[in-house]
């Protein structure tokens, strides 16, 4: 169903786990206009710069809009009998785990539940895997091995209520906007609470840090046992009817201060700021899941809040926030190949027997299938031979990507479901099958609380795009189970799902939704926002405060956590690479690639890097940097900053074949995993680093799609066209030649040339409109690119176009810095100098700049505070 222009409709934003409610108008012309909504708990109306711009990221531009079949266009028939017939050839001549699938937390809880239902419960297999193992794997794994399931205890609430709220390796203002502004909002009105950040990099979270402790990298185990050993110390253990305290706190004191990389009196000072309130909340995130030690790390944390009895009450309680949207319907479902669906444990036979009863499935999956590293590797030996890969891009995101797509590339049958017709993975398929986006589709998701909310269709689905729950379906009928996979509309697999929990919970499983199990379309059309549990058993709030948890026991388990010996790092690859996300910013940019506001704050991948380690290497900022590991290559641009450690430097995820060849970071992380999770280890890559030599560098503009020739591109979308930053080794014969195949165009340009300094810069103006310029140097082109960005188009070609500046009647902007309402750097820096802005609220009350989203607003402090000669400079 759409629905009429006006007409606005609440549904929940498309990106990471905090589950903002969203009010999206269609415009009638195939747009929308977004707003937060005021009335979901989540986010109260406050959006993040990415959720408020995903009116921008609707159109069809780059969409799959057909099935095809190896390149050719075919009906959704001939298509979907393929995929079907394939995998049941293949299952019949090589068995059930000969076929896989790997899905996503982007993904719906419906289209999850048909996903797993149909794998392993009719395919028989467990060889379902999902990219949330590369995220919160380990969280899964350390809450089922102290609470006995997958269960988060707490609510956002409690992180405005603590009196001391700690972030370890969460750069929740970039990651998880909105849950800092709560963070922030309650900071501000209750001058007392304190918050402590562990993070090896000084983020822009450490802006409301009492105490940032740089801790070691990898070291997060080593600082939670040093607290629970002062636990023991100070006689703070209040639940001594744990079971593995005494091993717990044994191990615990075998820990060594000098192994955190901190000072003395910086672990004295957390410990005292840890222990000095009950009302403690301890949020953590990718820096903690993301290790070869991942799962222990959790624990770690678990174990200080078991001992103390912080768990289960306001204001108290470890708290894992995820990274995508749905990362925690997935877990739900027992979209982990580990899992079960609704928190069953798929090594239990007799709730494998319960669910295959329930499903009436012919044959079970007799325990837990291949994770995502083992999946892919299963890919490259041949024992995998037919691949469904559903709504990711593992060619790009896996660790050892290159080695990922070589084995997708020689799978005997792969078929992938995406709303991008190119991506590095689509271009590997035999079948590609065109899914609905956000917008188009319809059904639930799952918050980092635990809070269920619906995404609801608010466009229609482009071209021939399906739900895919309804891809999914389609094939299992075709395989011969037409009745288990009979839906007509999502409110019925949610009323499934919901019945299948009423017999979890009675087996004793924390997730039993089972009030819902009767809805009709009409109420799960109007279906509120709600917090699990609901049954007649129990409903939404708080676990553990009973002291009850799911374990055979019934009581919560701490697990000795051993200390682990700082990583040697080998003479050839003597830095160990970091990698997260940046503010502006999803996954591979399918969706927040398409917003020329989000594009500019960041619009290239780089190589965040010590001013010492780039004295040693010899790299000058903005320069580039060959970044090589055992398992690949990437060339990145050079920031130079103290935000980092030395030896330790950082670099995002998000850049790809599409936006930039040379920028796919995760080709270098190796395939490390944690034991027990198996989560990769995508924080600690061993890498070497050198100059990258550069014969010219280059930046481009263009009112149509260019095609960059060289060694280093970065593409990226402007309101009238596209940005590329160039670089490479040798220059070209004929830079004319050269540029007219790059942007695809005849006339001949207008050109200015330097020889002597080694500059040119040519423009394509056809009627008098610019349609394309590039602007080349021997070392990173200086100029202002928002200047020439806005003349793409325009008839309004002056003579300092090309001068790469604007006039002195036009002043330069400069970088943006707040990509809510356009504000550049160079316009802050003017209002601080020319207005006597002395606060960041001066700052928006003047310029706007970070009175939307607020996630710019520790940039505009730092901005403060390195031109405001005094110590005035705050809130």
């Amino acid at each position: 169903m759409t629905h009429p222009a006006s007409t606005t409709i609440r549904t929940t934003c498309a990106y990471c786990g905090v589950g903002c409610g969203v009010l999206a108008t269609p415009d009638g012309k195939g747009g929308l206009a977004i707003a937060g909504d005021p009335d979901h708990p989540a986010n109260r109306g406050r959006l993040c710069v990415k959720g408020a711009a995903l009116g921008e990221t609707i159109g069809h531009e780059g969409r799959l809009l057909a099935p095809s079949i190896d390149g050719r266009e075919a009906g959704w028939d001939e298509a979907l009998d393929l995929v079907a017939n394939q995998f049941s050839r293949t299952i019949a001549e090589h068995g059930p785990d000969s076929v896989a699938f790997y899905v996503s937390g982007q993904l719906l809880t419906e289209d999850y539940y048909v996903a797993n239902k149909l794998m392993k419960g009719f395919i028989g297999s467990g060889n379902i895997d999902t990219n949330s193992r590369l995220c919160m794997a380990s969280s899964v794994a350390g809450h089922r091995r102290a609470f006995g399931t997958d269960t988060v205890p707490g609510l956002y609430e409690d992180i405005e209520l603590a009196d001391t709220v700690v972030l370890v390796g969460s750069n929740l203002a970039w990651c998880h906007p909105v849950l800092f502004q709560r963070l922030a909002a309650a900071r501000e009105a209750r001058p007392d609470m304190r918050v402590i950040v562990i993070d090896p990099r000084r983020t822009v979270t450490c802006d409301i840090a009492d105490l940032h402790l740089e801790i070691e990298p990898g070291a997060d185990a080593e600082l939670f046992n040093l607290l629970l050993s002062e636990i023991a110390a100070r006689g703070m253990i209040r639940d001594r009817d744990l079971e593995g305290l005494d091993e717990a706190v044994a191990a615990a004191r075998l820990s060594k201060g000098a192994r955190t990389g901190l000072r003395p009196e910086q672990i004295a000072a957390f410990l005292d700021l840890w222990l000095a309130s009950d009302k403690v909340v301890t949020v953590y995130s990718q820096g903690v899941n993301q290790s070869d030690n991942g799962t222990d790390k959790v624990n770690a944390i678990l174990n200080c809040h078991l001992a103390t009895g912080r768990i289960g009450h306001p204001a108290m309680g470890p708290f894992s926030v995820t990274g995508q949207p749905n990362a925690m319907g997935g877990r739900e479902v027992g979209g982990l190949a580990n899992t079960l669906a609704c928190h069953l444990d798929i090594d239990d036979p007799g709730h494998r027997h319960a669910v295959q009863e329930f499903w009436r499935a012919p044959r079970m999956t007799v325990g837990p299938g291949l994770k995502a590293v083992d999946m892919f590797r299963a890919v490259e030996i041949g024992k995998i031979k037919a691949l469904w890969i559903i709504c990711t891009n593992p060619a790009v995101s896996m660790p050892e990507a290159d080695r990922v797509a070589r084995a997708i590339a020689k799978c005997d049958f792969v078929v992938v479901s995406d709303i991008m017709a190119r991506t590095d993975t689509t271009r590997l398929a035999h079948v590609l099958l065109p899914a609905t986006g956000w917008g188009e589709k319809d059904g639930t998701v799952t918050n980092s609380e635990r809070r269920i909310s619906r995404q609801r269709r608010v466009l229609a689905p482009a071209g021939q795009a399906r739900d895919d729950w309804w891809i999914i379906s389609q094939v299992g009928r075709r395989m011969g189970w037409y009745k288990a996979f009979a839906w007509d509309d999502p409110s019925e697999i949610f009323a499934e799902h919901a019945a299948l929990s009423a017999v979890a919970g009675a087996l004793g499983s924390d997730f039993d939704i089972s009030d819902h199990a009767r809805l009709s379309r009409t109420d799960y059309d109007g279906m509120e926002p709600f917090l699990w549990p609901q049954s007649p058993r129990k409903r939404g709030g708080r676990f553990f405060a009973d002291g009850r948890y799911h374990t055979q026991s019934g009581k919560g388990r701490m697990i000795a956590v051993s200390s682990q010996e700082p990583r040697a790092t080998a003479a050839e690859y003597p830095y160990r690479l970091n990698t997260g996300r940046v503010r502006d910013h999803w996954h591979s940019m399918t969706r927040s690639g398409l917003s020329p506001r989000l594009a500019r704050h960041m619009a290239e991948p780089f190589l965040e890097l010590h001013p010492m380690d780039a004295t040693r290497l010899g790299l000058g900022p903005a320069t580039l940097a060959e970044v090589e590991s055992a398992h690949g290559q990437a060339v990145l641009r050079v920031l130079v900053t103290d935000r980092v450690q030395q030896g330790h430097p950082f670099a995002p995820i998000h850049w790809t074949g599409e936006t930039a060849p040379t920028g796919r970071i995760d080709a270098l992380v190796p395939a490390v995993t944690d034991p027990l999770s198996g989560q990769p280890a995508s924080k600690s890559a061993p890498i070497a680093i050198r100059q990258f030599a550069a014969g010219w560098y280059g930046f481009a503009v263009s009112a149509a799609p260019m095609c960059p020739i060289c060694d280093y591109w970065a593409l990226a979308t402007l309101s009238g066209g596209y940005q590329a930053e160039l670089a490479s080794r040798h220059a070209p014969e004929d830079w004319i030649a050269h540029s007219k195949r790059m942007f695809g165009l005849e006339g001949e340009p207008l050109v200015v040339k330097d020889l002597r300094r080694g500059v040119l810069r040519l423009a394509f103006i056809e009627d008098g409109r610019l349609q394309a310029a590039l602007f080349v140097a021997p070392e990173p082109v200086g100029l202002s690119r928002s200047h020439v960005a806005a003349a793409l188009g325009s008839e309004d070609c002056t003579p300092d176009l090309l001068a790469g500046y604007p006039g002195a009647d036009r002043p330069d902007e400069g970088a943006l810095v707040c990509a809510c309402f356009g504000v550049g750097v160079n316009t802050i820096l003017r209002g601080i100098a020319t207005q006597g802005l002395l606060t960041v609220d001066e700052i928006g009350a003047a310029l706007r700049a970070g009175t939307n989203c607020g996630s710019c607003r520790p940039e505009l402090r730092a901005l403060l505070t390195a031109n405001v000669s005094n110590d005035i400079a705050a809130e």
